[in-house]
Order: C-alpha cells, then sequence, then structure tokens
C-alpha cells in the first residue's frame, strides 16, 4: 500500500486522471496552498488532491476558471476546515485524484491562476484542519484493467459518438474525431467519464470504480439512456451547465 501527505483542494467537481483543471484560487486556506507548492523546485511534481464535496456542504462563492471575472471573493479570510463540519472528511467522497499543477500565476492582488492536470486515483484515509490548510493522509490506488475492457471501449466509444451527435451545442466536450482518440481503456473511460454531462454523484461512482471494465460497463449503460433522452428532447437546456461556474470551495 502506497500512502503520502498531500495538500487537500475540495471541488464540486470530479477530477478525472489525464483531464486539465483551471482553478481561479482567491481564498487565503487556498492562496496559501499555492504558496507552499510554490516553493516546490520547477523540475518537480507541484501536487494536490482534488476531491469532490458531498451534497449539501461547504458554500463558499468561487468558480472553476482562469480567470472567472464573475467570481467576487466576498470572504477571503476562512479557516482550513470552514464549511465542512466538526469532522471534515465526512464532507468529502474518499475517492479523489492527484492533481499536478503545471501552471501557477499570482495575480497582483493575491490570487492564483492555476493549471493543473489529473494523474492517479486516490483514497482518502484522514485529513488534518490544524494547518494553514486542509492536508490528507491518502493512499494510491491502481488501475486494474479488468476482463473484455478492449472490447467495452470500442463499445463506449461508438456510444459516445452517437451522444455526441445528438447533444448538438456541446462542441467543448467533444471528443472530437475518431483518429484522435486514445486505444488505452483506462484512458477511454477516463475521458469518457469528463466529457459526459453527468451530475457530480454519477461522475463520483465512475471515478471510484473497482477496475476499468466496471467503469466501461457504467458508462455504456448510462449513454445509452442519456441519449435516448436526448432523442425525444425538443430542447437541451442542460448543456448550458457545462458553462456555468461551479462553487469549488
Amino acid at each position: 500500500m502506497t500512502t503520502a501527505r498531500l495538500p487537500l483542494f475540495p471541488l464540486n467537481a470530479v477530477l478525472f486522471p489525464g483531464l486539465v483543471l483551471p482553478l481561479n484560487v482567491f481564498e487565503e486556506r487556498y492562496r496559501a496552498m499555492m504558496r507552499e507548492l510554490l516553493k516546490t523546485d520547477e523540475d518537480e511534481p507541484r501536487r494536490f488532491v482534488v476531491v469532490a464535496i458531498r451534497d449539501g456542504r461547504e458554500i463558499a462563492p468561487t468558480a472553476v476558471g482562469m480567470p472567472d471575472a464573475t467570481a467576487v471573493p466576498s470572504a477571503t479570510e476562512r479557516a482550513p476546515a470552514d464549511g465542512f463540519g466538526p469532522d471534515p472528511i465526512q464532507a468529502f467522497h474518499r475517492v479523489g485524484c492527484v492533481a499536478d499543477a503545471a501552471k501557477i500565476r499570482e495575480r497582483a492582488d493575491g490570487s492564483f491562476e492555476v493549471l493543473a492536470t489529473g494523474t492517479t486515483r486516490v483514497k482518502l484515509l484522514s485529513v488534518d484542519a490544524t494547518g494553514p490548510y486542509l492536508t490528507a493522509e491518502i493512499e494510491v490506488l491502481d488501475e486494474d484493467t479488468g476482463d473484455e475492457a478492449g472490447a467495452l471501449a470500442e463499445g463506449v466509444l461508438r456510444a459516445f459518438r452517437g451522444y455526441q451527435k445528438r447533444l448538438a451545442g456541446a462542441s467543448e466536450r467533444s471528443l472530437t474525431t475518431g483518429a484522435e482518440l486514445p486505444d488505452d481503456p483506462s484512458v477511454v473511460s477516463y475521458l469518457v467519464a469528463a466529457a459526459t454531462i453527468l451530475d457530480i454523484p454519477s461522475k463520483q461512482r465512475l471515478l471510484q470504480a473497482p477496475d476499468t471494465a466496471t467503469r466501461l460497463r457504467e458508462e455504456l449503460t448510462l449513454l445509452r439512456s442519456e441519449t435516448a433522452v436526448i432523442r425525444h428532447l425538443p430542447s437541451l437546456p442542460a448543456v448550458d451547465l457545462t458553462k456555468a461556474p461551479t462553487h469549488p470551495n
């Protein structure tokens, strides 16, 4: 069992390995995290853990984006566990993803633009709120392929292309042409999970699937169901949700 202790960044979103995450960071607890990460040598990974917040928890206003001009900081001074209850780990889903920050740029007002990429799935073992920001002891989760992953990946890609054709106006979520799609079933499973318009609990179930084949089977079921629903809708207002700011911290 491989364990480590890393800074913890809770979001109202699910990060998957291989996916890019832009962040607009203005709360002091997360500014402190970024300042600490900037002390890491540029040749070394600047890692933190992204974990999805359970429904009904943190409500501090902020937004994913680089930057979002509509996000006006109203309460930058907050303790590390503010908004997460007396036992912060209970406010989070237990499986998250390590993010590697390729870009951390401090603005004149002290906020940060961050561009990170998901790398590895991890399980939260404990959360520490005694420092200037949350940290977590985590266990790295291996990605087992499982039986029939290759064949399932092909089926998922076919179903996803059909889903894309029905989901007009979501070009920013598209996986574009087949020539650009990966061959690795695990990578396919993460890309499709991130690109499909689903609520956080559904995405979280995909992230924490025990193996790639299980994730692909669930995606196949979800894609067929979503495509069938879209086929009978006169309009697709949910697409606008992919462009709206979220409330990550």
